[in-house]
């Protein structure tokens, strides 16, 4: 077996895996740094629990299911790299502007904006990821590149925490995640002049479908399901933050810890899918629709529990449910089928983060039941659509 060094030096499927996840590792490290102190900031500038959790919820909506616009403009202009770019752009300077917003509407505008940013470049790259499956494996290529973008959403709530920690103020940190979102598109700019035609990176049939099976749709809506059931953490630090569980500067530390430990399952689904494929999928799914319990009825040590599970979510979110489409995707319509799918994951994340923030003010039992039975209702879906 060939060392990394080597398979770094001969494969150049690799060597772009490795780019973009970098090129994520600084953007995860801007946005995910910025989301961990969104809720409680909204909280400083007058946001309720409710205004909180449909902001996120709106914002995750438009940056699920714009991404099937961006996908076709894609696969129609083939500028997938002017589109990408543009993305990364709004993506990544929303952040630093939130140090100059002085109301929680305009603060709300730019999280909406980051999430539109992000909607338009996240189809156009998973879609250029996937030419690199065919030697790689659809689980270690998705899995590497989310535990890069991982990495960078565990570093940048922790940069943040240092900063508040240091005394600074929620707009010093915000301010400060330029830094990165300018080492991000450094970064895409090294990918684009290293690889302009990531197509040619193909090997193999890496698009098995000639059109949109039935298993593409039920992808669709077991990923609507699961949606609705995870949450933002906009609606999770707003509790911690009300509830006194911990410190404020503490919050985007646990926002660390999970991710943390995001990095070390996606890296160990994504093997574990290319060994055993859906069986992985449903553990998980199992596994995060736990979360809840834990961190909206426990204490300190059972929030830790719970972030742990939450962490599993997002991982299967970034990995799984990406090789789930990624083994459906039909050819010459990549980005559009991409684009699609977050769709129907957006419409589930709004309608869950609406019902979540509304039951949150009623019944925090209420709202945890809810979580984990729609989490849950996926699990025959995933099913069915395997075996089709």
């Amino acid at each position: 077996m060939k060392n990394p060094v080597t398979i770094l030096s001969d494969s150049p499927a690799f060597r772009f895996v490795l780019i973009m996840g970098i090129v994520n590792l600084f953007g995860d490290w801007t946005y995910e740094g910025g989301a961990s102190v969104n809720g409680p900031f909204l909280g400083t500038l007058g946001a309720n629990a409710a205004a909180v959790s449909i902001i996120a919820g709106a914002g995750e909506f438009l940056g699920y299911s714009m991404r099937s616009v961006a996908g076709y403009i894609a696969d129609k202009t083939g500028r997938y790299w002017l589109i990408t770019f543009i993305g990364y752009a709004i993506n990544l300077l929303a952040v630093p502007a939130m140090a100059i917003a002085g109301s929680w509407q305009i603060a709300a505008a730019l999280v909406l904006a980051e999430r539109v940013g992000r909607a338009m470049r996240k189809p156009t790259v998973e879609a250029m990821l996937s030419y690199t499956t065919g030697k790689h494996g659809r689980g270690w290529v998705y899995g590497l590149n989310t535990a890069l973008d991982e990495t960078g959403a565990t570093i940048g709530p922790l940069f943040v925490a240092l900063v508040l920690l240091l005394r600074g103020s929620y707009e010093t940190a915000y301010a400060l995640l330029l830094v990165s979102a300018l080492l991000a598109l450094a970064s895409l700019s090294v990918a684009r002049f290293g690889f302009p035609l990531p197509s040619r990176l193909e090997e193999g049939r890496t698009a098995p479908a000639t059109g949109f099976t039935s298993s593409y749709w039920l992808y669709m809506f077991a990923g609507a399901f699961f949606a609705a059931g995870l949450m933002s953490f906009e609606l999770i630090s707003f509790h911690l933050s009300r509830a006194g569980i911990v410190a404020g500067h503490w919050i985007p530390v646990l926002l660390a810890f999970s991710t943390g430990c995001g990095v070390v399952a996606s890296l160990v689904f994504g093997r574990l899918y290319d060994r055993i494929g859906l069986p992985v999928v449903l553990v998980a799914v199992c596994l995060s629709s736990l979360f809840a319990p834990f961190v909206f009825l426990g204490g300190f040590f059972l929030v830790l529990v719970g972030m742990v599970l939450w962490g599993i979510g997002y991982a299967t979110q970034d990995t799984l449910l990406k090789v789930l489409i990624a083994s459906v995707l039909p050819e010459g319509r990549r980005n559009l089928a991409f684009g699609l799918f977050y769709v129907g994951y957006g419409v589930g994340w709004l309608l869950g983060s609406v019902a979540t923030g509304l039951l949150y003010e009623q019944s925090l039992v209420a709202l945890v039941v809810f979580a984990v039975a729609v989490q849950l209702a996926s699990l025959p879906l995933f099913v069915i659509a395997n075996r089709l």
